[in-house]
């Protein structure tokens, strides 16, 4: 059975989709068969694997609201063992649409269609990653309550912890009411600017915090990161050589020991 991990961190611009892309073009890469949900209504996780939008036939969102099934939203990438489940703007009125299902029928739950859906399809992967959106909304709640784990990326700037007590928060209501066997299975430091002092002093700050549940890999604030997305590509593909490209491989490398 694959395992299903949720990037997660309310903040945006934290590098959630950088990472989502990255880490599962890496661990692809690296031999494992890797689903990528985009549960962002943006769809950058989306076309930053390279797919056009308007190529786009069936979404998560047509998933979540059963008008196909997840096997009918799976599409290949031009990578090697990466697939996409990928993500249109329909996705932004979702949480209304579930919230209102839910106060019209006691019987639905509006955290569990994902894990619903997700059942037929795990078997068949490694490692299935889930970009979620910068929110604690109702998407949120369906990407904790059918994941295994979190990883929880953390920039590496003065505020970084501020937000992290909601989410963890979050993670363990989730935990008593939805999904007890629900972990933090790592946190990711993103975009550290090597040439200040604060950016280690962060580092040092979120270690003390979290504790071996810290990445060793630190992903480095990098241009070429940046830009990679828009070429529709990963890093690994856009710049093998450059230093993101390293950086998530060896996080690639951690999650699949941390998975032995």
């Amino acid at each position: 059975m694959g395992k299903i991990i949720s990037l997660v961190n309310q903040k945006g611009g934290v590098g959630k989709t950088t990472t989502s892309i990255n880490l599962s073009a890496s661990l692809a890469a690296l031999g494992k068969s890797v689903l990528l949900i985009d549960l962002d209504p943006q769809g950058n996780t989306t076309t930053g694997v390279g797919i056009n939008k308007a190529d786009i036939e069936k979404s998560i969102y047509d998933v979540l609201t059963n008008m196909c099934t997840i096997e009918e939203a799976i599409i290949k990438t031009k990578y090697k063992n990466l697939y996409v489940i990928p993500a249109t703007i329909n996705l932004a009125g979702l949480d209304i649409e579930l919230f209102e299902k839910s106060r019209n029928d006691d019987t639905f739950s509006k955290g569990n269609q994902l894990k619903e859906h997700l059942g037929s399809v795990t078997s068949r992967f490694d490692f299935i990653i889930i970009d979620c959106p910068p929110s604690l909304g109702v998407i949120t709640t369906n990407a904790l309550t059918a994941s295994n784990s979190v990883i929880i990326p953390v920039q590496c700037e003065f505020f970084a912890l501020e937000g992290i007590m909601q989410l963890l928060n979050t993670i363990m209501i989730t935990q008593k009411s939805l999904n007890p066997n629900l972990d933090i299975e790592g946190v990711l430091l993103t975009m550290l600017d090597s040439r200040t002092n604060l950016g280690f002093e962060v580092v040092d700050d979120i270690r003390k915090f979290f504790k071996e549940r810290v990445y060793n890999t630190i992903i480095p604030r990098l241009i070429r990161l940046t830009e990679a997305p828009s070429h529709g590509e990963p890093i690994i593909a856009y710049d093998p050589k450059s230093r993101g490209s390293e950086a998530y491989l060896n996080l690639a490398k951690e999650v699949i020991e941390r998975n032995g």
